[in-house]
């Protein structure tokens, strides 16, 4: 970036940043295990880490990065798929992973007061004992932590009925680049003024640093129950979610997945699953156990008559959660199979389903790579898992390339290119097909008014208009510009 400065003295840097030892990162083989978040594919050893212990730390850090001009990425626990903590070569890394405490929990009003490095599912770990838990349940929820769930807007298994982080959390304690701490939201139902915790949620690190986190609570339902439906074809599966939520049910999760992923899930967890099924639905149904039942027999009787050859209802609660461990655990069950896989992350209306999985098919096949199709069938966002090997020279670069239309396909229906995972690196171009310049300039001034040097996250989620311009000259496929609007820029 033209404003930030050369900063290739390190050891000036630390001398006037007067960290504590302990608390800084400098040598190679401390360095590297920090390259890349989830999505390995793109990698960079960081300049420096530091891992503050206190917010006055975090805001002394970014007020002297600030004043030098140098830039610097927050990370959290580095299970983001997008490259939104891609490291940069000439910045600081700012790792949250020592702010791992709750620091309060407030049962009056279901909230709990929790630092950004505290793990999502620790949260309702802790709550437990008083029926309490926190919804939102990304499939890495063992590991991913609270701040990089905020950055990235997290859903879940269950975000269909209870919501995306978005709708889960209370207030934030945000320090901005110049080392000022604000603190947006409120414990009360709503706070006066501008919605900032809406706008910090998502912003994938480009406004500030979070170093805490209210949230939002809720019971634990008095019962739960999973249906397991298999389909002879992925486009009926698709349809019958439709279905589920026209007929005016409400799942607490609805999910689905093809026979690449359900193969893959059954050999490395044994869930139970039909391992020779086109596509299965688990549907989840929560609320009073009056409520569940009439509900079971309904989806039960709509799910065979959309025809699922076989729908199972889970015996008892650990066959519930052999059923979610066989789901949550697709990622890497996939990974087992493949040297290497690409995770997509669109979201389109419920009602082309069958369309989008369809055409993926197809261009699975023009593109002799394999997919995996696992997702939240309740919601539309879609997760196809591309299996290639990144030892063979070109798949990654075709791989890639059939990421992108599997997003472009996603805008065409009237979709979008994220729907928890953000844009980071990975999604950047894709920005151009689904936003135009103007737009686009109204998020530069957005980013502009939070940290006017650009030194928070630079390169990420927002793409330069210079970036679309080339982007829309190389972007060809067939020998045509499928976006033509494309042009202006």
């Amino acid at each position: 970036m033209d404003e930030t400065a050369d900063i290739a003295d390190r050891d000036g840097f630390l001398a006037g940043l007067g960290l504590p030892a302990h608390c800084i990162l400098s040598e190679d083989s401390e360095l590297r295990p920090y390259e890349c978040d989830g999505l390995s594919a793109y990698h960079q050893v960081p300049w420096l880490v530091l891992l503050p212990e206190t917010v006055q730390q975090v805001q002394s850090i970014l007020g002297y990065c600030h004043q030098q001009k140098v830039p610097l990425v927050a990370r959290g626990a580095g299970t983001g798929l997008s490259g939104g903590a891609l490291p940069l070569a000439n910045g600081v890394l700012l790792s949250l992973a020592r702010f791992n405490s709750i620091l309060d929990i407030d049962l009056a009003n279901r909230l709990a007061r929790v630092q950004p490095g505290v793990r999502n599912l620790a949260i309702s770990q802790t709550v437990a004992q008083h029926g309490l838990y926190y919804a939102p349940d990304p499939s890495s929820q063992i590991a991913c932590s609270i701040g990089g769930n905020v950055a990235e807007n997290a859903g879940g298994v269950h975000c269909l009925k209870y919501g995306l982080t978005v709708h889960n959390i209370a207030a934030l304690k945000i320090v901005c680049m110049d080392g000022e701490l604000l603190n947006i939201g409120s414990h009360a139902l709503d706070s006066a003024g501008y919605d900032l915790l809406a706008l910090m949620t998502g912003s994938e690190g480009l406004l500030g640093v979070i170093v805490e986190v209210t949230v939002r609570l809720l019971p634990v339902p008095e019962t739960a129950q999973v249906l397991l439906a298999a389909f002879d074809s992925v486009e009926t599966a698709g349809h019958a979610v439709a279905e589920i939520i026209s007929a005016g049910i409400l799942p607490a999760g609805l999910e689905m997945m093809d026979s690449l992923a359900i193969r893959a899930a059954e050999d490395f967890v044994h869930a139970g699953y039909p391992d020779d099924a086109a596509a299965i639905l688990l549907c989840e149904l929560d609320g009073t156990r009056a409520e569940v039942e009439a509900l079971i027999s309904e989806v039960q009787e709509l799910l065979t008559g959309m025809g699922a050859r076989d729908v199972r209802l889970a015996q008892d609660d650990q066959e519930r959660q052999k059923f979610w461990a066989g789901r949550k655990a697709a990622f890497p069950a996939v990974g087992r199979i493949s040297p290497d896989y690409y995770c997509m992350d669109g979201t389109i209306p419920r009602r082309h389903l069958g369309k989008v999985l369809s055409t993926i098919r197809q261009w699975s096949s023009e593109y002799d790579l394999p997919v995996a199709n696992v997702f939240h069938a309740g919601d539309g966002n879609l997760h196809p898992l591309i299996l290639y090997d990144a030892n063979k020279p070109g798949e990654l670069e075709r791989t890639e390339e059939f990421g992108g239309r599997i997003l472009e396909l996603c805008i065409s229906v009237g979709g979008t290119i994220t729907g928890e995972h953000g844009v980071g690196m990975e999604k950047i171009n894709q920005m151009c097909v689904q936003f135009n310049e103007d737009e686009l300039r109204q998020f530069h001034a957005i980013k502009k008014a939070f940290d006017p040097h650009g030194l928070l996250n630079p390169g990420k989620a927002i793409p330069t208009l210079a970036r679309c311009a080339e982007f829309g000259r190389m972007h060809v496929h067939g020998g045509e510009l499928p976006f033509p609007e494309l042009e202006r820029f």
